[in-house]
C-alpha cells in the first residue's frame, strides 16, 4: 500500500518534469513566431497551451486526491503541498508562452518587435528556456546547489530587460507608440516566466531541506 503511495507521490513530480518541459518548448516556439511573424506556430502555441492546463488540473486534483486518502505528514506533506505551488508556477509560464504568441498572432503579418531588438529578444527567449529547463531538472533530481543557481541566472534575465526598456526611453526611438507597448509588454512576459521558473527552483529547496531559500543560504553562509 505505501509502495503505490510513493508511487504517486512519484508520479507527481514526473508531471511536474514534464509541464516544464511542456513550457520551455512553448516559450521556445512562442519566441520563434514573434520574431519570425510566424502565425501558424504562434497558433500552435496557443492551442497547446491546453495541455499544459490540463496536466495543471490533473496534478491538482491528485495532489488533492493523495490529502484526502493518505493525510500525508513531515516530508510527505512538503511534497504534496510543494507541487501544487510548483504546478501553479508552472502553469503561469504557460500562459506566459501564450502572451507572446499573441502578440505574435496580434500583428501578423508584420513582426510585433523591430529588427534592432531581435537579438535582445532572441536572446531572452533562449535564456527564459535554459531556466526552465534547468528547473526541470531540478525537480527531478532534487539537486539543491542546481536549484540555488538559478536566481544568479535570472540576473541575466533582468539585464536584458533592462536594455529592453533602455531603448525604449532612447530619444532616436522612431518605432511609434504601438511597438513600444508591444516590447514592452514582451519583455515583462519574459521576465515573469523567469522569474516562476526560479520560484520552482526555490521550492525544492524547501521540499529537500525544509527551509527556504533565504534561511537555508543564510546559514550555509561562513560567519564573518
Amino acid at each position: 500500500m505505501r509502495d503505490a503511495y510513493h508511487e504517486e507521490l512519484d508520479s507527481i513530480s514526473d508531471s511536474l518534469v514534464e509541464m516544464a518541459r511542456l513550457v520551455g518548448s512553448a516559450m521556445g516556439r512562442a519566441t520563434t513566431a514573434l520574431l519570425d511573424a510566424d502565425l501558424e506556430l504562434a497558433e500552435s502555441v496557443i492551442a497547446a497551451d491546453e495541455k499544459i492546463n490540463g496536466l495543471h488540473h490533473d496534478l491538482e486534483n491528485r495532489a488533492i486526491d493523495l490529502l484526502a486518502r493518505q493525510q500525508p505528514v513531515a516530508t510527505d506533506l512538503r511534497i504534496v503541498v510543494t507541487s501544487l505551488r510548483m504546478s501553479a508556477d508552472l502553469e503561469r509560464c504557460g500562459d506566459l508562452a501564450r502572451h507572446v504568441a499573441k502578440v505574435a498572432r496580434l500583428r501578423y503579418p508584420e513582426t510585433a518587435v523591430p529588427n534592432d531588438l531581435h537579438p535582445i529578444v532572441l536572446e531572452m527567449g533562449q535564456l527564459a528556456q535554459r531556466l526552465v529547463a534547468k528547473a526541470g531538472l531540478v525537480i527531478a533530481t532534487k539537486d539543491v546547489d542546481k536549484a540555488l543557481e538559478l536566481e544568479a541566472d535570472d540576473d541575466a534575465i533582468d539585464a536584458l530587460h533592462r536594455e529592453l526598456f533602455s531603448h525604449l526611453l532612447d530619444d532616436r526611438w522612431h518605432h511609434g507608440i504601438e511597438t513600444a507597448v508591444d516590447v514592452t509588454l514582451v519583455g515583462r512576459y519574459y521576465e515573469r516566466f523567469a522569474d516562476h521558473a526560479v520560484s520552482v527552483a526555490k521550492r525544492v529547496v524547501y521540499l529537500v531541506t525544509g527551509e527556504h531559500v533565504d534561511d537555508f543560504t543564510a546559514t550555509a553562509e561562513p560567519a564573518e
